[in-house]
């Protein structure tokens, strides 16, 4: 079993961390700043979070150390990303996984940030938070409560997180409203139980082959990307086929694909498949449960799932439901 993090209560300091590329807006760090500090939380700014370095937020040591920095902090409780982007492979041959294992604590990002998930998971054995970032969605005046709350539920309550689409009310402090999306939609019924595993499509692909390749065998994957359309997403599910790991999950489900899909499909005269046709295409032959359109992703409407933690992909309601609590 993974190490879960201790919680997160209010008034802990968290740190602030641009492991990958640096927010369009500078400003947007302080906006950043701004949000956690009116959730309830201290701060601790990386040394180096400000900084840019091309399409990076300053060099690889730099943005290294900011992490190791916050993971070796005593007084630091939680890490969370500005923004994902490009980048965070570049500081995995850098980082003392060692040192993380014996300081474990809550980590939170997304997208090009999948690349630390899967490091941490391999090599540190830690439970980590595919979730919301600063400079995406959380600093958005219109960001969903729903995504607000979820967050806050995944990484202070020691009760079982439940299920991302229905959220069924229970003892928690923290409701958690049913998102205000369509209906997932189920490509084969079924469920399946496993630890969860996943995040970014494009960038789970580029850890196939490397030292921080992840276990796929009997996980819960669950997957989402952005602006790929079809053939694209093809591509990489067919390279996950042909690396012979999808065909060890127990389960698949997909977020929201943010703008995947074809603009020239209707001016075209070939045929062209859809996003749907290709899930449908690559992933019935597994013969396990396969849902798309669940509440995560490049979308303000962002779920928090936990990486490592116990699910259960229940693709006869069409939900993804987190078995257990991911901290402590």
């Amino acid at each position: 079993m993974p190490i879960k993090p201790e919680r997160l209560t209010y008034g802990d300091t968290v740190g602030l961390i641009s492991p990958a590329s640096a927010p369009p807006d500078p400003k947007a760090i302080d906006r950043s700043v701004a949000v956690l500090e009116r959730l309830g939380f201290k701060l601790k700014l990386g040394a180096n979070a400000r900084k840019r370095w091309g399409f990076l937020a300053g060099s690889d040591r730099d943005r290294a150390s900011d992490l190791m920095n916050m993971f070796t902090d005593r007084k630091v409780k939680a890490i969370f990303c500005v923004r994902g982007g490009y980048g965070s492979a570049r500081l995995l041959p850098l980082l003392d996984f060692k040192t993380i294992r014996a300081h474990p604590k809550i980590f939170v990002g997304y997208s090009d940030i999948t690349s630390l998930h899967c490091a941490l998971l391999v090599k540190s054995n830690l439970a980590s938070f595919h979730g919301p970032m600063l400079n995406s969605e959380l600093i958005e005046a219109d960001c969903p409560e729903f995504t607000v709350q979820h967050l806050l539920r995944s990484l202070m309550d020691t009760q079982p997180i439940g299920a991302l689409f229905r959220c069924a009310s229970d003892k928690s402090k923290f409701k958690v409203c049913p998102p205000k999306l369509p209906a997932p939609t189920v490509f084969r019924r079924g469920k399946a139980t496993g630890q969860l595993l996943g995040g970014n499509l494009s960038v789970l692909c580029t850890t196939l082959g490397t030292r921080w390749q992840p276990s796929f065998k009997k996980k819960i994957l669950f997957l989402e990307d952005l602006a790929e359309v079809p053939y694209r997403l093809d591509r990489m599910l067919t390279h996950l086929l042909n690396a012979g790991v999808l065909q060890q999950v127990a389960g698949v489900c997909f977020g929201i694909n943010h703008n995947c899909h074809d603009p020239k499909a209707k001016k075209m005269k070939e045929y062209r498949q859809t996003m749907e046709d290709v899930m449908k295409e690559r992933l019935l032959p597994l013969r396990v449960p396969l849902v798309a359109g669940l509440p995560f992703g490049h979308i303000l409407t962002n779920a928090t799932v936990p990486i490592g933690v116990r699910g259960t992909l229940d693709g006869n309601r069409g939900d993804l439901v987190i078995e257990e609590p991911a901290v402590t």
